[in-house]
Order: structure tokens, then C-alpha cells, then sequence
């Protein structure tokens, strides 16, 4: 028997509906192991019937969820990749050979294409700046899959209960050390509505002030307004999506203000608007 090229860990919390397709883009020549965590659907059913390994439990959580894969999946290098997000083969093997060509590498990226398909307009506007914005600096982030070799494990694991792996892992690393493979795509369905997507950023800026508390820091510095306006200037960012974007940032600025006044915490819960 072969051995496989590649580990794959899967956290899915009620992924019946997707889970199958994203296997089948896999393909057999992986270490594929899904950790269906608090599912109260067939996830578990779906991902075995695709002959996958299965882990189960009621704990929700994902950082929970990729301990329990790590315990059963054998094989370096190894993805973390979310179970929404399509990844094929191919991509898959891009990644792996990036981090066995260059021994400086320990961690690498695909590079996202976002799927837009069923955002509303000012949704959709915001994803199109954002990821215009953050196109030359994309790190392991927002990524939807991430991938480590041995020693680059044994950086962040054991991981700590933080709301965002995926940063926490952007951080563990410096410049040198992180690639994005260009050959490497992965298919990435951000939030559809303005409400998902509020509700997700502020799981992303609660998963930053656990990482800054941590001692954990980014290597980048943060966006500033006058690369938006470089964008429209040049016109590699649309008026109408600048505008959806700085709207969603206003919204933004206005529930933090109310939460801090009324004491309410805004706490993240699954996006289903992807599904």
C-alpha cells in the first residue's frame, strides 16, 4: 500500500450537507481524518461512507476538534482545512511539495477565491475590497487551510482554546518561515449577508484580543484608509464595493459602541448563510 502523501485534519460541526463534496476532491491518496464535533446531523455517516477516518464527540469547540484529529492522523506534512472549503488534490500537492522544497518553509497557504455566489451587494462589495486589499500580504489566515510540516507542528501544538486557529497560527510564524503556494487554490464561501458577516468579524477581532493577550503579535502592520483610496484611485477596487466596505466598517463601529455600553459581549456562533 501506497503510503499517503499528505495528513488532512477536518473539523465539521454539521457539515452533512458539503463534507461529501469536499472529500471527493480529495480524492484516496491522503491521511483523511474528520472530527465531526457536536454534530446533531449525518456528517459523521457521510464522511465514512466516502471511506475517510471518523472521529466523534459531543464537545463542541474547534480547537478541540483538531486535537482529536492530530491523535489519529499519522502523516506529515499535514492541512488543517475547513470543512466548507473546497481544496483539491492537486492544490493539495502543490502545498507539499513547497514545504519539501525549502527548508526554511514550515508552514504554507493556498491562495483563496472566494465564491460569491448568493452574497448580497454590500457583502459581496466588502469581500471584494478586502481581498484586494489584503492581496500582498495574505498570510495562513482567512485562508480556510492551512499546512505544517513536523517541525512547524510542534510550534502550535499543543494549541490553546482561542477563538481563531488559523491567526493564532499566522502568528506562530515569522515572514520567512510561512509561504503562499500560488499553484495552490482554495475555494473559500465567506459570509452572504451583512449580518453573517458583522457576527464573523467580530469573532475574528475577539480571537485577536485573545492572541494580544496571549503575548502572541502580528508581523503585519494594520490596513490603513489611504490603500483604499490608492485602490479606487487605480481603479482596482470598484466606488460602489469601496463604499459597501467602509458602510460595513461604520456598522461595525456602531454595535461595538452599543455593546460596550449596554455590556452585552458579542459572541460568534457558526455562519449558516455558507451552507
Amino acid at each position: 500500500m501506497t503510503r499517503p502523501v499528505a495528513g488532512v485534519v477536518i473539523p465539521a460541526h454539521n457539515e452533512e450537507r458539503g463534507i461529501a463534496r469536499s472529500l471527493s476532491l480529495l480524492g484516496g491518496e491522503f491521511d483523511v481524518v474528520v472530527v465531526a464535533n457536536a454534530c446533531t446531523d449525518a456528517t459523521a455517516g457521510v464522511a465514512r461512507a466516502a471511506g475517510v477516518k471518523v472521529v466523534e464527540t459531543p464537545v463542541a469547540g474547534k480547537v478541540h476538534a483538531l486535537a482529536l484529529g492530530d491523535e489519529v492522523c499519522a502523516t506529515f506534512p499535514r492541512v488543517y482545512l475547513d470543512a466548507d472549503v473546497d481544496l483539491t488534490a492537486e492544490s493539495l500537492r502543490a502545498m507539499v511539495s513547497e514545504l519539501t522544497s525549502d527548508d526554511t518553509a514550515l508552514a504554507c497557504a493556498p491562495v483563496p477565491e472566494l465564491d460569491l455566489t448568493g452574497c448580497s451587494r454590500v457583502a459581496a462589495g466588502f469581500h471584494r475590497t478586502i481581498a484586494r486589499l489584503l492581496a500582498q500580504r495574505r498570510g495562513l489566515s482567512g485562508t480556510g487551510a492551512y499546512m505544517v510540516t513536523e517541525r512547524g507542528h510542534a510550534r502550535i501544538f499543543p494549541m490553546p482554546d482561542v477563538v481563531n486557529d488559523d491567526g493564532y497560527v499566522q502568528r506562530r510564524f515569522s515572514l520567512a518561515e510561512k509561504k503562499i503556494v500560488p499553484s495552490a487554490r482554495a475555494v473559500v464561501r465567506p459570509a452572504r449577508t451583512v449580518g453573517a458577516l458583522v457576527r464573523r468579524r467580530a469573532r475574528v477581532r475577539l480571537g485577536n484580543r485573545q492572541l494580544d493577550a496571549l503575548g502572541h503579535t502580528g508581523h503585519e502592520p494594520p490596513l490603513a484608509l489611504g490603500q483604499l483610496r490608492g485602490l479606487v484611485r487605480s481603479r482596482e477596487v470598484a466606488r460602489l464595493d469601496a463604499l459597501c466596505f467602509l458602510s460595513v466598517l461604520a456598522v461595525e463601529k456602531v454595535l461595538a459602541r452599543w455593546r460596550h455600553l449596554t455590556g452585552v459581549t458579542g459572541e460568534w456562533s457558526t455562519d449558516r448563510t455558507t451552507r
